[in-house]
């Protein structure tokens, strides 16, 4: 037997959209509000799914409180409160769109938790605009 299992968490972060390879009009026209020099932020809903066997022990998936503990050690304490841009090496020289943001935290947890679980990574930015990484 196979279930999935999910953990909601919440974090706050500013960033700024820009490629530096582009001049300003062209980040302006491609990233508009989100290329303000002085950076904008997000209250990001974060949703952790893992897929895989129901341990017949336990009954558990994956101890939720682990998965807790992870990701508030990986994700909430890197990022949480945080300028993207500034205050964190994952995005000095990547640009934190959503989709970026999702597939860094991909990145994060996947070297810490067993293969065995299918992992995916849905990240909402704003109520209505959401991206979801698998890994592939």
């Amino acid at each position: 037997m196979k279930a999935s299992v999910y953990r909601k968490e919440h974090f706050n972060a500013a960033h700024r959209l820009n490629n530096p390879n582009w001049p300003a009009e062209k980040n302006q026209e491609v990233f508009g509000k989100c290329n303000l020099p002085n950076y904008h932020g997000h209250n990001y809903d974060l949703i952790v799914q893992l897929y895989g066997p129901i341990d017949p022990d336990t009954g558990y998936v994956y101890d939720m409180k682990l998965l807790k503990d992870l990701i508030k050690a990986q994700v909430l304490d890197r990022f949480d409160h945080k300028n993207l841009n500034l205050d964190t090496d994952e995005f000095k020289h990547l640009n934190p769109t959503a989709e970026n943001i999702a597939v860094v935290i991909w990145n994060i947890l996947r070297q810490l938790i067993d293969t065995k679980f299918e992992l995916t990574i849905r990240l909402y930015e704003t109520e209505r605009n959401f991206v979801e990484y698998k890994g592939y």
